[in-house]
């Protein structure tokens, strides 16, 4: 591939070598010192290098070059000074510092387009290498977020599994809240929600609402308890009622316990991890 260079300075001699002798390896444009002439041949050539050729310049276009170090860093194209020693301290001297590549006169052109060349291969190793780096790097990030992923999807499917059944949505929200971090937890604002639910999925226990419209917790309880496909899942009563006897009448039923309203959260996690862990 020919390499496109924009060159300027007053170095005339130099200049004309890439044209006459280099032309088979470069793609070459001219500019003048005017950082206007620079910037416009910088967008619409489009060049890989720049290349600036002092002779005797004054510290005018030497200073002039400056502005212009920053767009050439951001688009990433490399500077290459050729010049005298003296030319070449000079410039060490101003603000054109730290250019990528320096050529000393005199230098034949073969040798100014093999450094050239040497060192634009040597740039392309380099971010090839840095590029298989970079993917290494995501490839790996990305490997890791899947093993995060598979830990998290294999952590929620070893947690046991809690139906709620409220028919308050504030009810049923705190309690998800509650349990999020240690369950999974589906909820249900009615027996026949719960039930149908239960038709298609399995739960490990049952946090059920004693007062409910239409059906009540009892009612729920009795007919899981004449289902041989839910009478062993373990039931916890929730309920506002403080009348000993209505309590008393709900344990007739045999629930594995009960929590009255407020729920106290560490009440409830202590009353479920005694039931199934």
């Amino acid at each position: 591939m020919k390499y496109k260079i924009l060159l300027t300075g007053k170095n005339n001699t130099v200049i004309d070598d890439f044209f006459t002798q280099m032309g088979e390896s470069f793609e070459t444009l001219t500019t003048s010192g005017r950082n206007e002439d620079i910037m416009n041949h910088l967008t619409y050539f489009k060049p890989d290098i720049f290349v600036y050729c002092p002779n005797h310049e004054s510290n005018e276009n030497n200073n002039l070059l400056f502005t212009i170090k920053g767009q050439l860093e951001r688009d990433n194209i490399p500077v290459v000074l050729i010049g005298s020693e003296e030319d070449c301290k000079d410039l060490s001297q101003s603000e054109i510092d730290n250019a990528d590549l320096v050529l000393h006169k005199p230098i034949t052109a073969s040798s100014i387009r093999n450094r050239i060349m040497d060192y634009m291969e040597e740039q392309k190793r380099l971010r090839g290498k840095a590029a298989r780096a970079e993917e290494e790097r995501l490839a790996q990030e990305k490997a890791a977020l899947a093993e995060a992923d598979r830990l998290a999807r294999e952590k929620a499917a070893q947690k046991k599994h809690i139906l709620v059944v409220d028919d308050d949505p504030l009810m049923l929200k705190l309690i998800k809240e509650h349990l999020r971090e240690d369950y999974n937890v589906a909820t249900a604002t009615s027996g026949k929600t719960a039930f149908r639910f239960l038709r298609k999925k399995k739960t490990d226990l049952i946090l059920l609402d004693y007062a409910m419209p239409e059906e009540d917790g009892p009612a729920v309880l009795e007919k899981l308890h004449a289902d041989d496909a839910t009478r062993d899942i373990p039931v916890v009563f929730l309920t506002g009622v403080t009348d000993r006897n209505k309590i008393q009448k709900a344990l007739v039923q045999k629930p594995q316990g009960y929590l009255l309203k407020p729920i106290d959260r560490d009440k409830l996690i202590e009353t479920i991890a005694k039931l199934i862990g």
